[in-house]
């Protein structure tokens, strides 16, 4: 018999037994939870990650790692430039970018992902999978294509839809460069001992830029092309589909095991929706942006018992719609883990 949370007598899970449970649809003892963010000092070498990303697994106790890398490796390799802020609040600064010129997008070449940056992140990835000694699932961030080519073009949205609108021809050159290159470092990821990929759209699956018609030439089959390198081993692949009235529908068929937005944003369904609109886990429930950097503990205890009244606890992993800022509060992080273990007890 299932309980108010979907959770129901069972006995106590390791951390894989309850991932994969909720993965199952399968009744949990508590649903999984995690959060992650940046760590803006620590994360510019392979040991440094490593170290910043097990220790806020071992302060905080969480039932699965998204691994944080800093959020530049996908393009330093093909010239991209970044300064380190040196404040633990701040994200680095770009200095400088790859593509400037149509030209540019014919000079990209297929990286080899155990050389430079990525190297150096296969590595850390290696070191993270020892420290957790196969208890705790894990997941490396890998973006979509055409995120990185928004990186590699200097972040500007205004510049990459040009390229898109008016030089299809040199963008699609380069995004296939991009998405052979991905193909190839998430089979490495995998050997390293991820569980899955988690794999980051930011901003471009979304009527605030694109038509769908769009996405679809220029987004979905490139990141098809990334997916489908995964191999069958891979047991945790997590969609994120990052920004406003996402197109959900239309992603919610790549080859993944769980979706993850932010639900409070403009025109993006609820967990409820999401979940009858896909056969795929859910994940999120705490806003990032609000309720866990500025608001009350009860608050942020409030969005994640809503988030399991309303899915029933089943195909459900709590977390934040996207990074966390390193300003969160330690009491809030801690609201939401303690909110997760007292709904399991009947106490939320």
């Amino acid at each position: 018999m299932l309980g108010r949370s979907g959770m129901g007598e069972k006995a106590a899970m390791s951390k894989m037994e309850r991932v994969k449970a909720a993965l199952a649809g399968e009744p949990v003892d508590l649903v999984p939870i995690s959060f992650w963010g940046h760590n803006y000092l620590k994360e510019w070498t392979p040991q440094g990650l490593a170290e910043a990303m097990l220790e806020f697994q071992q302060k905080y106790d969480w039932d699965y790692m998204k691994v944080n890398p800093r959020a530049s490796y996908f393009v330093e390799d093909w010239g991209c430039k970044f300064q380190p802020s040196g404040d633990p609040y701040m994200s680095p600064t770009s200095i400088d970018y790859a593509v400037k010129s149509t030209q540019d997008w014919a000079r990209l070449e297929v990286l080899d992902p155990q050389k430079g940056v990525l190297a150096e992140h296969l590595y850390a990835l290696q070191l993270i999978s020892e420290g957790l000694r196969g208890e705790v699932p894990f997941v490396q961030t890998v973006f979509s294509p055409l995120t990185i080519a928004d990186y590699l073009v200097g972040r500007q949205n205004e510049s990459l839809l040009t390229y898109l609108r008016e030089d299809p021809q040199s963008l699609h050159q380069g995004l296939a460069v991009i998405a052979e290159t991905y193909a190839k470092y998430v089979q490495l990821c995998l050997e390293r001992g991820v569980s899955g990929i988690f794999f980051a759209i930011s901003g471009w699956a979304s009527r605030d830029l694109l038509t769908e018609e769009e996405y679809a030439e220029f987004g979905l089959r490139y990141d098809l092309k990334v997916l489908t390198a995964i191999h069958d081993g891979a047991f945790f692949n997590i969609l994120h589909i990052c920004g406003n009235n996402i197109y959900f529908d239309l992603l919610a068929s790549y080859p993944v095991q769980v979706i993850n937005w932010t639900v409070a944003l403009p025109g993006n369904p609820s967990l409820r929706e999401g979940l009858h609109r896909t056969d795929k886990a859910v994940m999120g429930g705490v806003d990032q942006n609000t309720t866990l950097k500025d608001g009350a503990s009860d608050e942020v205890a409030a969005e994640v018992c809503g988030a399991i009244e309303q899915t029933q606890g089943l195909r459900l992993f709590l977390a934040p719609g996207c990074s966390i800022s390193p300003q969160v509060p330690e009491t809030n992080l801690r609201a939401a883990r303690r909110a997760r273990d007292n709904f399991g007890a009947g106490k939320c």
